[in-house]
């Protein structure tokens, strides 16, 4: 016997945002990050590098990489997209041309959930009880403030403001996995089935372009087995004696095992690797909490108030998606990046909670947000004007110890930025303490603006040393002052990044050690693991050690050595 929703929900309780409003809370969170600072070590400047040599034609599209080394993360098609803006937008610098197509997908993978979360409050199984004497939220009017709801959650998870804003094949992978998301939302609704299975296939396929390989093809198949094993139920509860699945479904399987066939002859499919052995499980947990905050005690939640509902589908589909990305993010070495795919699910399943949720719970969250939030963005102010004025004596000290050689200089057009957005989430505290109607997505309006807020503060008054501690810029335009201009540059032992690094920022034209046309290079960089073994790839007698270059903190890893070749 089918239970009755745990959804109570009035019509004045699901008015949506202002659209204009939520637009441009939108912008407020993508744009920050993307404009303004140079690549970030590691992953971001590593990514940039292969976009850069893949538009200048040095590379190929099939297999890219910088200068023949194999990037960190597997995938073709995000670093396509950031080589295609690049060579299609030659007046702009090529790091914010790459940018571009990113900060589109990140646009995407908002849109995506919000209009996944949609679909799936539309079914009936999700809709809120219906009242004795009317006055329950319309159907349309309740999924639509469902959907905004579920963006804040998905805005407010700390793990997703930096990871999101770095041009790497991970934002490829949340978008496309959130378009997946909406495509399988779409199929469980019903209607016109092929647009939804044609969008299911080509995200689909891009994921697989874009590395994610396995996990794509197991999310995605278990996505059709829920759908399947949900039509084949109610099918039996109409008593049709004849029973297979839909042809969209079929369709959807059949097209998806020819392009998983096409992806294996063509190398996308790699055989899954086995976890690292002692991985620190301890750690594990602590990312799952701040990472998914403060998505998580309410996905918890959901659980429990729709736990009769489990096998609904929108609670089945979202939580296969969490499970399969939870999974993932365990088995990985990179946990942080691989646990990004899951949070759109995070978003539905914490969307969902909110009608079920009780008034002091969602006090409890509006006063921890708001404590947090504004103690984080204070922090960030007091550390600003110490770099500005020396004083408070201690943040100034800390910094200039983490940054040694940054010297702080004052811009009008961030701090102006900063403090638009600080008057901003004043006065939307306001408004949150004040007395309003109730919305069903007034919970996580703090949430999402304090976490929106901190990293717009950030991304300001923070950019410059940010800058100068994350980026390559500083040591390699050093590096490039130590060597002769106008000629090629021999390099051994340093990582992709940074190759990418003292190609972009010093200008150098790089080559590998022990690779075709290197002997009219005038200069050899190496890094210190590789200096001991350096005779037996080179003649010494040929090069003469023109110095260190160390970077901020001094550490050995960071520290590039530098030859000039004097002669036979």
């Amino acid at each position: 016997m089918n239970r009755p929703t745990p959804a109570i929900v009035t019509q004045t309780a699901v008015r949506p945002m202002p659209r204009l409003a939520l637009l441009l809370f939108c912008a407020a969170y993508v744009l920050p990050g993307f404009l303004g600072r140079e690549p970030w070590k590691v992953d971001d400047l590593s990514s940039f590098g292969i976009m850069r040599e893949l538009a200048l034609g040095q590379g190929d599209w099939w297999s890219p990489g910088v200068l023949g080394l194999a990037p960190d993360e597997p995938g073709w098609l995000p670093y396509w997209l950031g080589a295609i803006a690049i060579r299609a937008l030659p007046f702009l610098d090529p790091a914010t041309a790459s940018r571009l197509p990113f900060i589109g997908l990140l646009g995407l993978s908002l849109a995506a959930t919000w209009y996944a979360i949609y679909h799936l409050a539309r079914l009936p199984v999700a809709q809120p009880v219906a009242f004795a004497f009317g006055g329950e939220a319309n159907p349309r009017d309740y999924a639509r403030a469902m959907a905004d709801a579920g963006l804040l959650a998905l805005i407010a998870c700390l793990g997703l403001a930096q990871l999101s804003h770095e041009t790497t094949p991970e934002l490829g992978r949340l978008a496309f996995g959130a378009l997946l998301l909406l495509a399988m939302a779409r199929l469980a609704r019903g209607g016109p089935p092929w647009g939804a299975v044609v969008m299911a296939l080509l995200s689909l396929l891009a994921l697989l372009l874009s590395g994610m390989g396995w996990p794509a093809v197991v999310l995605y198949t278990g996505w059709l087995g829920v759908l399947t094993l949900h039509r084949a139920k109610a099918k039996r509860q109409d008593a049709i004696w004849v029973r297979r699945p839909s042809s969209d479904l079929l369709a959807a399987l059949l097209l998806a095992l020819v392009l998983i066939a096409l992806a294996w002859q063509h190398g996308w499919l790699q055989a899954p690797q086995a976890p690292a052995a002692g991985k620190d499980w301890g750690s594990f947990a602590r990312l799952l909490l701040w990472f998914t905050w403060p998505a998580w005690p309410l996905v918890l939640w959901t659980l429990w108030r729709w736990r009769h509902q489990l096998s609904s589908l929108h609670i089945a589909l979202p939580l296969w998606a969490a499970v399969a990305g939870l999974l993932n993010s365990a088995w990985s070495d990179q946990s942080d990046r691989a646990l990004l795919l899951a949070l759109p699910a995070l978003a539905v399943l914490a969307a969902f909670a909110l009608p079920t949720l009780r008034r002091s719970a969602a006090a409890l969250i509006d006063w921890f947000t708001l404590l947090f939030f504004s103690f984080c963005a204070l922090v960030i102010w007091v550390i600003w004007f110490a770099m500005q004025t020396g004083v408070p004596s201690k943040p100034a000290a800390n910094v200039a110890k983490l940054a040694p050689g940054f010297s702080a200089e004052f811009s009008p057009g961030l701090f102006l930025v900063a403090a638009l957005a600080t008057v901003a989430w004043l006065g939307l505290v306001a408004w949150r303490v004040g007395r309003h109607r109730q919305a069903i997505w007034k919970s996580l309006v703090l949430p999402a603006s304090g976490a929106t807020l901190c990293w717009l503060l950030l991304m300001t008054l923070w950019l410059p040393v940010l800058d100068f501690g994350r980026s390559y810029g500083p040591i390699s335009r050093r590096v490039a002052l130590m060597v002769p201009s106008q000629a090629c540059v021999l390099v051994d032992g340093l990582t992709q990044s940074q190759v990418a690094g003292l190609q972009h920022h010093g200008g150098l034209d790089l080559r590998l050690m022990n690779t075709p046309q290197t002997s009219d290079c005038a200069s050899l960089i190496v890094t210190p693991d590789r200096q001991d073994s350096l005779s037996e790839r080179v003649d010494l007698t040929q090069w003469a050690f023109r110095g260190q270059v160390r970077r901020l903190n001094d550490q050995r890893k960071e520290t590039l050595l530098v030859y000039l070749r004097v002669g036979e």
